[in-house]
């Protein structure tokens, strides 16, 4: 059973409880009557449970990066939080829109419901967009036949310790999105060209040889997002002593 599916079912199992009490098993107790202990749980619980559901199903739900298909940008280690109300307000377990406030633009990092198994979270960047003509050759990034800029990094620029020796890294330019990506010479990297559908969205992880997307497995349905990442409230690495500082509050970019 996922975890929004256990927040519901205890909401309702704690709700009922203190809804059963209140009509009926209260007045039945004497004016000493001890209140059982069950009741006094669900009472407490209730409310925290209630808002701890809201606030993941619709304000901001947190992740922790387990891969090294977004690096330069996320490292393994990493716990962001993802904004659940971007792009539409949903309902838990059902992940049916109720409300419509917004679509992904190119550039964003998203979370979304991997299509071949979607009780599994992913994190990727969108590149490309409903009816947009999305290419990959020769490490090169193409949209609607423009190539998408590439630039060397800036002499101070920080890059991660966790990339393989053979990386190279670049500041990639989308839509006014400035960020770092990652290359292999000594891998061969996922080529192709689509139409993107309607309704779908055509994402790629910024570590470009080392990440499994829509290159492989194809874009991913609007039904399947859950939001969008915009901060890193803790990132942990043991090899570099436990918590990095340096990335705490650190935005998504």
């Amino acid at each position: 059973m996922s975890f929004p599916a256990i927040m519901v079912l205890l909401v309702a199992v704690t709700g009922l409880i203190w809804l059963v009490d209140r009509l009926f098993w209260a007045k039945q107790r004497t004016t000493d009557g001890k209140e059982p202990a069950v009741v006094e749980y669900a009472r407490s619980f209730f409310p925290i449970i209630l808002l701890v559901l809201v606030i993941r199903s619709f304000v901001a739900e947190p992740f922790r990066i387990p891969s090294a298909s977004m690096l330069p940008t996320l490292h393994i280690g990493d716990f962001i939080l993802v904004n659940k109300f971007a792009y539409g307000l949903r309902l838990p377990v059902l992940n049916s829109k109720i409300l419509e406030t917004g679509e992904p633009e190119r550039g964003d990092v998203i979370v979304f419901r991997y299509p071949k198994q979607p009780e599994i979270d992913y994190i990727k960047r969108v590149v490309a967009l409903p009816g947009d003509r999305v290419g990959y050759f020769d490490k090169t990034l193409y949209i609607n036949g423009e190539v998408v800029e590439q630039q060397p990094l800036n002499a101070d620029a920080e890059v991660s310790s966790q990339l393989t020796p053979n990386s190279e890294v670049f500041y990639e330019h989308i839509e006014g999105h400035k960020h770092m990506i990652a290359t292999d010479d000594g891998r061969p990297s996922a080529e192709g060209e689509m139409i993107v559908p309607d309704g779908h969205y055509f994402v790629m992880g910024d570590n470009r040889d080392n990440s499994n997307d829509s290159r492989v497995w194809g874009p991913v349905p609007e039904s399947h997002l859950v939001g969008k990442a915009f901060m890193i409230w803790m990132s942990w690495d043991i090899d570099a002593g436990g918590i990095v500082w340096s990335r705490l509050g650190k935005g998504i970019n």
